[in-house]
């Protein structure tokens, strides 16, 4: 079975980008050598801050429709409460 995923990207001044790929690791790795043009290369968007993933290719679109669909402001919450949950991982893990 497949593995599905919607991911958020940010530059270095904040630009925010979703998208939707079946190989994550592959494609952050084509923004980051910005091998397509578009607006990934032309606003540098190229570190991961944000992913889930899901077997169901129709509930990922949804997901990245509803997420890019959210203001600037809901999207850094939910990259927030991303960061801080790993945060709390890592400190119980360790």
């Amino acid at each position: 079975m497949k593995t599905y995923y919607v991911y958020i990207l940010s530059s270095p001044g904040g630009t925010l980008y979703t998208g939707v790929t079946n190989n994550i690791w592959g494609r952050i790795l084509i923004h980051k050598q910005k091998f397509q043009p578009g607006f990934t290369k032309k606003y540098n968007v190229t570190h991961l801050v944000y992913y889930e993933e899901t077997s169901y290719i129709y509930s990922v679109l949804e997901r990245e429709k509803q997420i890019y669909g959210w203001r600037r402001s809901k999207k850094i919450q939910l990259i927030d409460l991303a960061i801080d949950w790993y945060d709390k991982a890592d400190f119980e893990q360790g």
